[in-house]
């Protein structure tokens, strides 16, 4: 095993110049951990956040530090001979950063509880950009909000990371979908299963959508009031859950007051749970599309893309051949 390898960590908060590809030192495999050759890193919205001095940036207490949280990779290391995963095995996952060092980089060791083997039927980059968005939209659609058949789910950002498995999951479990997008994702948001589907440059969602008994709200308040306005399309006692971090500083009080229920959402890394996605992902079932692909050194270009707005789907980061 090599002692260092190639790596892009952040040295401050920043915007996306901060960014900065190097070489650090290799991470070591402890306990039950296993060690995995990256192959390709999902960027995700909380990796930007955090970068910018947002996120978990507080929990940070060492630098140079390695951000990213998805991964899909080759285990190079086992915890012990008759562990189910072994080297050679092709693996997808989840890592808590800062706890853990993050996955732009070529290696990570990782607890084996967040790892799933990577659905066959997928590349190492389609991989990648599962893990985060797809255990937090199965988080809030299926374990929280409990999609099922006749339930009206309205879903805000149903074309981002997030959203796009979202809008999947609450179909695939019954429910009726009304999802949020720009007009030049409606027709792909009806692929993937939506009954409704909403322009909101064109149309006030709550003119179009009303007695609905959950929102999945991945906007908040940050842009011309989604969140609050959503309040009002809920039939009375129905569930709001709200995801992005600091987007809905008053969510709490302001989901009693309008007399529904309001929750936020923590991603786990639950390799389990994942399991479970990645035979929905190898069977066809649901799918994961990424839209834009950088190569590690490029991970500043790839940050300024995420930021920019409009992704479908995912942006992922080519880490190593696979």
């Amino acid at each position: 095993m090599q002692q260092t390898m190639r790596a892009v960590v952040v040295d401050k908060a920043g915007d996306a110049g901060t960014l900065r590809f190097t070489e650090v030192d290799a991470p070591d495999r402890v306990s039950s951990e296993l060690l995995v050759k990256v192959v390709a890193a999902g960027i995700n919205p909380i990796d930007a956040k955090t970068r910018a001095g947002g996120g978990v940036f507080s929990a940070i207490h060492h630098f140079p530090a390695v951000l990213g949280q998805d991964f899909s990779g080759v285990v190079v290391e086992s915890p012990y001979e008759a562990h189910p995963l072994q080297p050679g095995d092709e693996v997808f996952g989840m890592v808590m950063v800062p706890r853990y060092g993050g996955t732009y980089a070529e290696y990570v060791s990782v607890p084996s509880l967040s790892i799933a083997r990577k659905p066959s039927t997928l590349s190492h980059i389609e991989a990648a950009g599962a893990p985060v968005a797809a255990l937090t939209a199965w988080g809030m659609v299926v374990e929280l909000a409990k999609a099922h058949e006749g339930q009206r789910m309205l879903i805000h950002a149903g074309a981002g990371g997030v959203g796009h498995f979202a809008v999947q999951f609450a179909s695939y479990f019954g429910a009726y979908v009304i999802a949020t997008g720009s007009g030049h994702n409606l027709p792909w948001l009806r692929e993937l299963g939506a009954a409704e589907v909403i322009d909101y440059s064109a149309t006030r969602f709550e003119d179009a959508a009303s007695n609905v008994d959950v929102v999945i709200d991945l906007i908040g308040n940050v842009h011309d009031d989604t969140g609050t306005r959503s309040l009002s399309v809920l039939r009375p006692g129905g569930l709001i859950i709200n995801v992005p971090t600091g987007s809905w500083p008053t969510f709490a009080a302001d989901a009693r007051a309008a007399g529904v229920r309001g929750t936020g959402y923590k991603t786990s890394p639950d390799g389990h749970t994942l399991a479970v996605i990645s035979r929905l992902l190898e069977s066809g079932a649901v799918r994961v599309h990424v839209d834009q692909i950088f190569d590690l050194e490029q991970a500043t270009d790839a940050h300024r893309a995420l930021e920019g707005g409009h992704t479908r789907g995912k942006i992922v980061l080519k880490v190593a051949e696979g």
